[in-house]
């Protein structure tokens, strides 16, 4: 470092340094069309937080409204710890089941959406576009389906957390398989072996850590998604945090609250120890 401050020394005249090499790394200069974009962009920022009414005015005014609710919520109340100890576990039933079955799914739409391993090019697309589709429609609307389609119940949020999760997983698969190094992939194929039996010896195994952290991640997705599905009759927990508020019994929902975080940490500190021990 000393030495490159005597080399800047030696290279400034007149408070002016004549190699540019010396000289501060600076943002480049936008070009016209680059500016009027940045302008545009921060305008139409300015008129969004206009149109939305956003005040901190507002929400400094509502604030003693939290603390009064907060306040409501404590002590939490364990009347009902049992019931909803057992909707806690429904909750986790339903990620878990619902994130292997998309996971085991996602992996058949990954291949179909990989450039690399696709059959033909119809199905590459047709894969890609049901993947966009299940990544845009939220896991919600997916609930209200089918909740019309299979009734009230966990059955309905296991089928949304599915499709959510082979929306998530399904795009990242097919990256993870388009990365993988080709040099294996074509040594199995000068040997004659198969397009399905190259994608399982080859294939799979190299991107395989980067399926495991993804479902992992899915998995703690899951979880904390289960929990607004029952606000729709998709079963879990949701349904107790509903009736508990809409009872005006901020106690029991202070108590609900509680373990839902607890669950979430849980999930989420068991995937952290799965991820470090298997990558």
């Amino acid at each position: 470092m000393a030495d490159r401050i005597r080399q800047a020394n030696r290279f400034v005249f007149d408070g002016q340094a004549t190699d540019p090499a010396l000289l501060p790394i600076r943002f480049p200069r936008p070009s016209a069309l680059s500016f009027a974009l940045y302008a545009a962009g921060l305008a139409f920022f300015i008129v969004s937080m206009r149109n939305i009414n956003f005040s901190l005015t507002e929400f400094v005014r509502g604030f003693p409204y939290i603390v009064d609710l907060v306040s409501e919520m404590f002590p939490p109340s364990f009347r009902r710890v049992d019931a909803v100890a057992l909707s806690l576990l429904e909750t986790l039933q339903m990620a878990l089941v619902g994130t292997v079955f998309g996971v085991a799914f996602s992996l058949v739409l990954g291949i179909l959406a990989s450039k690399s391993q696709t059959p033909n090019r119809i199905l590459y697309y047709l894969s890609r576009n049901l993947i966009a589709l299940f990544r845009t429609v939220p896991d919600l609307i997916w609930a209200l389906f089918f909740v019309v389609m299979v009734g009230l119940g966990p059955f309905a949020g296991t089928l949304a957390i599915m499709v959510d999760t082979m929306g998530f997983c399904g795009r990242f698969f097919a990256e993870a398989m388009e990365e993988v190094d080709k040099g294996p992939q074509e040594a199995l194929e000068a040997l004659g072996a198969s397009r399905l039996g190259t994608v399982i010896c080859a294939v799979i195994p190299a991107a395989l850590p980067s399926f495991v952290n993804t479902a992992l991640f899915s998995l703690e997705k899951a979880t904390r998604s289960s929990v607004v599905l029952g606000l729709v009759g998709a079963g879990g927990i949701g349904i107790e945090l509903k009736v508990s508020m809409d009872m005006f019994m901020y106690s029991e929902a202070s108590t609900i609250i509680l373990l839902i975080f607890c669950l979430v940490l849980l999930v989420e500190q068991l995937s952290s120890r799965l991820r470090r021990r298997i990558i």
